[in-house]
């Protein structure tokens, strides 16, 4: 991992265009003398006092507000300066311009959060979640990233990582004395550690996909036969006529998408071409691209005629680890009522697109399956790192697992425990590869 840096950054923090108040945001070892000759004072810590801000010269470039927070007590960690100007763009410009001359640079997209974590203020966790924050486009988002940046997932991956520790000196201390009479990997004690560690793993997994789904929005596939109300649907839940819907089978022949809102949840419909034989090639390639997208959606809505038989081949050739709902339109053509049931096969429910009904059904049943409706405590903001990081460290212990017994090799599962904390580890940013961090950070606003 980086050192961290010893040279002084500055950036613009507000956004760009004109605005009440503009922002200059400086971090480095020069903090105290630059802002002494910026402002032709002394600076206050932790003061905010009223201030000039001249060229070198002596001439005006604006006035407003000094801010000097002293390292390590800061964002940063470091020395920290913030000018709080007029927003317009160009005095802005000039400001900064001013502050690169005296010996700062401009600062990379990031860089201060980056320096804030090289410093050990924050961890990898909460430093992505202050750019999620940042970005996040619903009441529920913002709060889990809240909970990211308070520790809250953090904390559970710590807890993680000091259990591994404390299996693998066991083992460690199993394999050292070998020659003991008691045998410590046949005794027990080992694999329900190792079970216990597999268990919790695999609940932080379960919040940890809500908090991507909360992150990044669900990708919901609309599928089904021709003519089953696919379109409708998406027009129904984007509210406005995103698809053309007509009486003639197969008139969607390519993909189409929205990202919308329902409730405040971030969802990204994606309505198909129907799902039959055809020898028509367009169709055919539609029907090909409506494949592709279902292998790789978050859910399965599966558009099914209620006047129809269910379509078992169809049904049948979706991929097994789907999560699909199906979906039984024009109830109303039926005069049967709106209903949500929970079969072997999951769930189904009863609507008509057309007239409306049913349709809050629906719609609690995707904000359930994104954790929408989840308590606010214990739901974090999680990125598909983060879920990656995860499956790799259970599939170590479940390595360690079948090794403890089935092998009774204990080098192998000591390794294996090894590489799960190792893959625990990356997810706070205690080992994570610079390359890794330089992807991460340059995702940030300048400024932040």
């Amino acid at each position: 991992m980086a050192l961290p840096p010893s040279d002084t950054i500055a950036a613009i923090a507000t956004p760009s265009g004109n605005g009440g108040v503009g922002i200059i945001r400086i971090s480095g070892p020069l903090v105290a003398t630059l802002g002494k000759q910026l402002c032709n004072k002394n600076l206050i810590p932790r003061y905010a006092s009223y201030s000039t801000f001249t060229d070198q010269d002596g001439n005006l470039i604006d006035s407003g507000i000094v801010l000097y927070f002293p390292g390590p007590a800061s964002y940063t960690g470091e020395d920290v300066l913030e000018l709080q100007g007029h927003g317009g763009a160009v005095v802005l410009n000039m400001l900064l311009k001013r502050v690169l001359s005296l010996g700062a640079r401009l600062a990379r997209p990031g860089e201060f959060t980056e320096r804030a974590f090289l410093n050990n203020k924050i961890d990898l966790v909460q430093a992505e979640a202050i750019a999620d924050l940042i970005v996040s486009s619903t009441e529920q988002s913002v709060r889990s990233a809240q909970k990211s940046m308070q520790g809250v997932f953090s904390e559970q991956i710590n807890v993680l990582v000091e259990d591994l520790t404390e299996v693998r000196i066991y083992v460690e201390a199993a394999i050292d004395f070998v020659d003991e009479e008691i045998d410590f990997l046949t005794d027990g004690i080992v694999e329900k550690r190792v079970v216990n560690l597999q268990q919790s793993i695999e609940k932080i997994q379960q919040t940890a996909r809500q908090g991507r789904l909360l992150r990044d929005g669900m990708t919901v596939v609309l599928a089904g036969k021709p003519n089953a109300g696919k379109s409708s649907l998406l027009n129904a839940l984007a509210g406005h006529e995103a698809a053309i819907v007509t009486d003639i089978a197969g008139t969607t022949r390519d993909v189409l998408r929205e990202r919308i809102q329902v409730d405040g949840m971030p969802l990204h419909i994606i309505d198909t071409a129907g799902l039959r034989d055809s020898d028509n090639p367009v169709e055919q390639e539609g029907i090909r691209r409506a494949r592709a997208e279902i292998d790789k959606a978050d859910k399965i809505l599966l558009l099914i005629d209620a006047r129809e038989p269910e379509p078992q081949e169809l049904l049948a050739s979706l991929p097994a680890h789907l999560d699909v709902t199906r979906i039984y339109n024009k109830i109303d053509l039926q005069a049967k009522s709106p209903a949500i049931e929970q079969t072997a096969q999951g769930t189904q429910i009863f609507l008509s697109v057309k007239t409306g009904q049913g349709m809050e059904l629906l719609t609690q049943h995707l904000k359930q399956s994104v954790g929408y409706n989840a308590s606010a405590d214990n739901v974090f903001i999680a990125r598909t790192r983060h879920l990656e990081a995860l499956k790799s460290a259970y599939d170590f212990v479940e390595s360690a697992l079948t090794q403890l017994r089935i092998n009774q090799a204990g080098e192998l599962v000591a390794e294996d425990l090894r590489q799960a904390q190792q893959s625990l580890a990356e997810i706070t940013g205690e080992f994570t590869s610079d390359d890794l961090l330089g992807r991460i950070f340059s995702s940030f606003c300048i400024g932040k």
